[in-house]
């Protein structure tokens, strides 16, 4: 039996950034993954690098006549891309002579000890879980081979006809957008409101946006089943030749033998956490999409810091110290948004006030060719603190993050109105915005 200071179990942001900081101060490190394929993890090989590389790719498919061929190389060029990604990953770590890794199926035996599928065991005085999240299944019935998961449809290579996506939030709105801006025919189905959690101000500009990419909406679906090529909802069908089904991701805790060694769970099977991100084994740790909560790839990084100050640190970090952050959904016109809105901020009994423009009044949003959309933000009334913000706007995702920082160190509206940012930009927008808080 090989014995070790620290097992991370999954090749996840969080848990390769903590196995090699740890193996860098001489800590004797194994790292468990089941899969070669996911070198990386989610974010690297399924999630947002490939998808985004996509996003990017889908913008110039307007200039190409044929859109299969094209469709085509862009696969090829993302795949290029996430196996260099995953190569680079994977040597980074197994290159180090601190860190072991293991190709294996983990699974939990006590509180020290894992059990590899090949019937090896290794110990270590302390235990990271960060194996992810997998696409939650449909509760419909299926009978087709036209069916796929956001994993999965990343390796498509012929561009569908007609893609049907089910899903009503942030996945399914971004792989809507960006196969439309392919040249899919798309058809959204939700079986609630579409962005049910937005306020109703951002959520109907993604509409609007949607529908300006000529997506076929359908919201408050019942589905009954997907049947070769349609798919039955309410008393009507859809014929398609490629369906997409984006209901939200779950903590991936198949066969890790929780339960028997005393580890809780939530409802939805995601691990129990405290503020340090101790499961209820003070020395087994869960981070990233595991633990439940946001399932972003900057979280998982968030939680490796967290983790490493609270076991070779000062314990200075836990998650009722967070930095604010922002949530961003990647379309032709990206949303961001970070805090609380209005409605929220009455909920709380907070006297604010909402400051809006308009990305049409703003000089480097014509430059770039898209003057669609707003910057929102939300500011207490009597000290002008920053509460929170929404844009719908080129480079939202990246704006926002000003807004974060502003809030972290509560920063007013009056210090960002006289911030004094590049021109042409779109960040200069914010001097206009919060110039109309008084």
């Amino acid at each position: 039996m090989k014995n070790f200071d620290l097992i991370v179990i999954g090749f996840g942001k969080g848990g390769k950034t903590l196995a090699l900081k740890a193996a860098n101060i001489g800590k004797k490190v194994a790292l468990v993954e089941k899969d070669s394929n996911m070198y990386g993890g989610t974010c690297i090989n399924v999630g947002c690098i490939p998808t985004k590389k996509l996003f990017a790719l889908s913008k110039q498919a307007k200039f190409y006549s044929d859109k299969d061929n094209y469709f085509a190389q862009s696969m090829q060029q993302k795949n290029k891309l996430i196996s260099a990604l995953r190569q680079k990953n994977f040597d980074m770590l197994n290159s180090h002579e601190n860190i072991t890794i293991f190709n294996n199926t983990a699974k939990l035996i006590d509180q020290n000890t894992i059990s590899l599928d090949d019937n090896e065991q290794i110990t270590a005085k302390n235990i990271v879980i960060n194996t992810g999240s997998t696409s939650v299944k449909a509760d419909f019935q299926i009978d087709s081979d036209m069916v796929y998961y956001s994993d999965d449809i990343l390796n498509l290579n012929k561009l569908p006809s007609h893609l049907v996506i089910v899903g009503g939030s942030f996945i399914a709105i971004e792989f809507a957008s960006m196969m439309a801006s392919f040249g899919c025919k798309i058809t959204l189905i939700s079986r609630s409101n579409l962005l049910k959690n937005e306020d109703e101000t951002s959520r109907e500009s993604i509409l609007t946006m949607l529908k300006e990419q000529d997506i076929n909406i359908i919201q408050n679906a019942k589905i009954s089943s997907i049947k070769d090529d349609k798919i039955y909802f309410n008393d009507d069908n859809l014929q398609a030749d490629a369906f997409l089904l984006a209901l939200g991701r779950q903590a991936n805790t198949k066969n890790l033998n929780l339960q028997n060694i005393g580890i809780s769970t939530n409802t939805n099977n995601s691990i129990k956490v405290n503020e340090h991100l101790q499961t209820t084994i003070e020395n087994i740790y869960a981070i990233g999409d595991v633990r439940g909560g946001d399932m972003f790839t900057y979280i998982s990084l968030d939680d490796y810091r967290i983790v490493w100050q609270h076991l070779y640190g000062n314990k200075c970090r836990n998650l009722n110290n967070q930095s604010p952050y922002a949530k961003v959904i990647f379309t032709k016109t990206p949303y961001a948004k970070i805090g609380i809105n209005l409605n929220e901020a009455k909920e709380k009994n907070i006297n604010a006030k909402e400051l809006k423009i308009l990305l049409s009044n703003v000089p480097n949003a014509k430059i770039l060719g898209n003057d669609y959309g707003f910057l929102r933000a939300f500011v207490q009334t009597d000290s002008g603190e920053i509460l929170g913000a929404s844009f719908h706007c080129e480079e939202a995702h990246e704006i926002i993050n000003i807004i974060a920082v502003a809030m972290k160190f509560k920063a007013t509206a009056n210090d960002l109105s006289n911030q004094i940012f590049t021109h042409p930009s779109i960040s200069e927008a914010l001097n206009d915005l919060f110039s109309q808080y008084t």
